[in-house]
């Protein structure tokens, strides 16, 4: 194992520390919370949105704390789930008075901490809300959508959500806007090697060399197909292909796409697979009306990439298209 790292138990601390660092102008740490918030947290009547999840896949989701998107982020160490306390001092760090809506990856231990902070925090008076962000097409078939996990699309739904809280909606719209974005949104993915987690010092998984893992998620949970590693073009068209197999409404509509990077995919492949994925889409009827391309839900130095697309209608457009201000998006 070779990285840039200090102590292991440590990275995800000291990452945290180190973008709040870097980027003063939109956000600031939490004392004692591993959490980071918007600079000017708490902004009195607006409804606080709070992400977070095991650190690893930067710069979801501190990356994407400041103004138009989530007032704060609390982190768990690599690849795990935040502890209910830091969750709910992160919470009481961006509440104005309106409320917080909970966002975050649906998995286990992150739906237990999330739930149990939530608590702890109706019993203090302060009102909460949660949306689980379920994209993953290759985790749970179509009648099991609640089953999926979150990987890239979390992107979109935080933005949608931010965007409406933005715009002075209550709790209640800004839950509903964020659970919108979640069902008219679906992600595929594609893994071309491991990741080496900083305290283990060992692969989490296994794969030959020109193999690939059709459908991992971003922990190195099972894919729906290991195969031999095929072109771009193939590899960007089958992943469109299973999405618009599970959303077919959305063929001969408007839609947002993100090619997202796993952390060690250059840039110029991913742009490679978007030219193959804006082909595919174009030949389905879809116009792309905003288009993402770069490391946004990573996972450590995994080789690889996922397509998240999602469908826009009238609600969304707006809310996709407002102006965000955070240190992985700066949106005019």
């Amino acid at each position: 194992m070779k990285k840039l790292i200090n102590d292991p138990r440590k990275v995800a601390a000291e990452a945290l520390e180190g973008l709040a660092l870097a980027y003063p102008q939109y956000l600031r740490l939490v004392p004692n919370a591993q959490a980071v918030v918007r600079k000017d947290a708490p902004v009195a009547g607006k409804v606080g949105v709070l992400s977070g999840g095991g650190s690893g896949h930067e710069p979801m989701f501190a990356g994407f704390v400041g103004a138009g998107m989530a007032d704060g982020s609390v982190a768990g160490n690599i690849f795990a789930s935040p502890p209910p306390q830091p969750i709910v001092t992160a919470a009481k760090a961006i509440h104005g008075g309106a409320g917080v809506l909970f966002l975050y990856g649906n998995y286990s231990g992150d739906v237990l901490n999330f739930d149990m902070a939530a608590e702890m925090l109706e019993e203090e008076g302060i009102r909460t809300s949660t949306v689980r962000i379920t994209d993953d097409v290759a985790s749970a078939p179509p009648e099991r959508h609640e089953e999926r996990r979150g990987i890239a699309g979390d992107f979109f739904v935080i933005k949608v959500a931010g965007a409406c809280a933005a715009r002075e909606g209550s709790l209640a719209e800004v839950t509903a806007a964020a659970e919108e974005a979640n069902r008219h949104t679906r992600s595929m993915g594609v893994a071309l090697s491991s990741c080496i987690i900083p305290a283990s010092g060992t692969p989490i998984f296994d794969l030959a060399e020109g193999d690939m893992e059709v459908g991992m998620g971003l922990h190195g949970e099972p894919g729906v197909e290991r195969a031999r590693l095929k072109s771009a073009n193939e590899v960007a068209e089958e992943l469109v292909r299973r999405i618009l197999e599970d959303m077919p409404e959305l063929a001969n509509g408007d839609a947002a796409i993100l090619v997202n990077g796993l952390g060690a995919t250059p840039l110029a492949e991913l742009f490679i697979v978007f030219r193959a994925a804006h082909a595919m889409l174009v030949r389905h009827g879809v116009t792309i009306r905003h288009s993402y391309v770069g490391n946004y839900a990573t996972s450590l130095e995994m080789a690889g990439c996922s397509i998240s697309l999602l469908r826009l209608n009238e609600r969304l457009k707006p809310w996709l298209a407002a102006p965000a201000q955070t240190p992985a998006l700066v949106q005019i």
